[in-house]
């Protein structure tokens, strides 16, 4: 998923006050703390306007020329997508307070009000009505995607509970942990926690905290000043940052170093750091997913994972099971995975064998769903016809380091015979991709097509694709 920063427009707020002085005022008001003013000098006005514009917040006097401000607010209710009214009087009481309160108003001042009072409710009327906005979109999206969570593949019951899991956490803004074995699809759980959560529309940003050097893991995560370090020759934002507003997955996260854990500890709580070389606060508004392969609870014993942050992490947890406890879902994962690869390769291979379904269920797939896909596609590339055969799926685990001979934990496999069976592997793909055309597959390996044909006949696959010797 691409990486990016939603950029929202100001709130739009309608003042409407038949004193033109106040009208100034409070718009002025509101534009220096950002917001997109507009007026009306009665209700019939306000109505028109409301008729024609959305607006996020309406402020609205009682006492106008025509109709009163409390007689406005069910006529303004009946246009569409409007934000809450606050009621403005200078001759207010409680009974008007509850009666505008019971026609529909948010709240109500008392002029002349105090401008911080003011902004406290203006906030707060404006954050209810972007979470009333984020539910909704939520509710259409999910209506329009046909249920989301069916990118997960599989029906077995434990992963019935996991999908199960993630409709119930995905809604919340609690932090979560996911856990599983390497390869069981926990990137794609945090990808639906946050497609299926109000922050769908923010930004998703992955970190491995595996893949990068521990020197660079803080610069990467809170960011960095100029002249920070060597190298840092401009300011550059961390992933928290680019995550404001959305969710930030950090994965392989018992893999963080222990000294960065504390800083992690005050990010996850505070949701605030500073830039690497600077010492200006800078807050974010994240949700934050972690995932790990490994057993957190024993680093913890092993004081290489700190107590704490466990478990502030681990307020929603979800655990992916391995392949070998679902094996009830290959053949769904097969007839996905099939799908996936004929796209990608230009195949047709549309199901399995008998004896290749019997061979991929009695196989434990240590490498979990991973390791599935990557042997299908393998097989798919030996495959003669539309079916696979469990020869083809055989010959695809023959290729794979995991199930070949080892030699003190090592594969025996030698350079010469991993080339050659990239090379087998490139001409297949290619001449599928052309239907056989040796010319073309050819030019597209920067061959040509005598040398190509030798090269068909040295890996024994001329039974493999239909291709005829190119005359001389």
């Amino acid at each position: 998923m691409q990486i990016g920063v939603i950029l929202s427009m100001p709130e739009r707020i309608l003042v409407v006050d038949d004193d033109p002085g106040m009208q100034a005022a409070l718009r002025e008001v509101l534009e220096r703390r950002g917001y997109e003013g507009d007026s009306a000098s009665s209700a019939e006005e306000a109505i028109q306007k409301v008729s024609r514009n959305s607006y996020d917040l309406i402020l609205l006097d009682v006492k106008l020329p025509g109709i009163s401000g409390i007689e406005a607010i069910p006529l303004i209710k009946e246009h569409g997508d409007q934000g809450d009214i606050i009621m403005m009087t200078a001759h207010g009481s409680k009974e008007m307070a509850l009666e505008a309160i019971g026609k529909g108003a948010y709240d109500f001042f008392t002029k002349p009000f105090n401008l911080q009072e003011m902004d406290i409710v203006i906030k707060r009327a404006i954050e209810r009505r972007r979470l009333k906005n984020e539910v909704e979109h939520l509710k259409n999206r999910l209506q329009k995607d046909g249920g989301i969570i069916e990118r997960m593949v599989g029906a077995s019951q434990c992963m019935k509970h996991v999908k199960a899991l993630i409709q119930r956490i995905a809604p919340l803004e609690t932090t979560v942990l996911i856990t599983g074995e390497s390869g069981t699809g926990k990137e794609l759980v945090a990808d639906l926690i946050h497609s299926l959560s109000p922050r769908a529309s923010g930004p998703f940003v992955k970190i491995n905290c595996a893949s990068i050097p521990e020197n660079l893991l803080e610069s990467e995560l809170c960011g960095h000043e100029k002249g920070a370090f060597t190298g840092a020759v401009s300011a550059r934002e961390g992933k928290f940052e680019l995550a404001h507003k959305g969710t930030i997955l950090m994965d392989e996260i018992g893999e963080m170093p222990y000294a960065l854990q504390a800083k992690l500890l005050r990010l996850v709580e505070q949701k605030q750091f500073e830039h690497l070389g600077g010492n200006k606060p800078i807050s974010v508004d994240v949700r934050i997913i972690a995932a790990t392969n490994q057993d957190l609870a024993a680093l913890i014993k092993e004081k290489r994972f700190r107590e704490d942050l466990f478990y502030r992490l681990n307020v929603g947890s979800i655990h992916v099971p391995p392949l070998r406890e679902r094996k009830d879902d290959l053949p769904l994962l097969t007839e996905h995975f099939l799908k996936e690869i004929n796209v990608k390769l230009g195949t047709s291979v549309t199901g399995t064998s008998r004896d290749a379904m019997e061979f991929l269920m009695g196989y434990d797939w240590p490498g979990n769903v991973r390791e599935l896909a990557n042997v299908l596609e393998r097989a798919v590339i030996l495959c003669g016809g539309q079916t696979l055969s469990g020869g083809e799926l055989n010959m695809a685990f023959q290729r794979s380091p995991r199930i070949g001979d080892k030699l003190n934990g090592q594969a025996v496999i030698s350079l010469g015979e991993t080339l050659d069976e990239i090379e087998k592997t490139l001409i297949i793909t290619a001449l599928r991709k052309h239907r056989g055309r040796q010319c073309d597959a050819a030019r597209s390996l920067g061959l040509n097509p005598k040398n190509l044909w030798k090269k068909i006949r040295k890996h024994h696959i001329e039974k493999v694709v239909t291709v005829e010797e190119p005359e001389d």
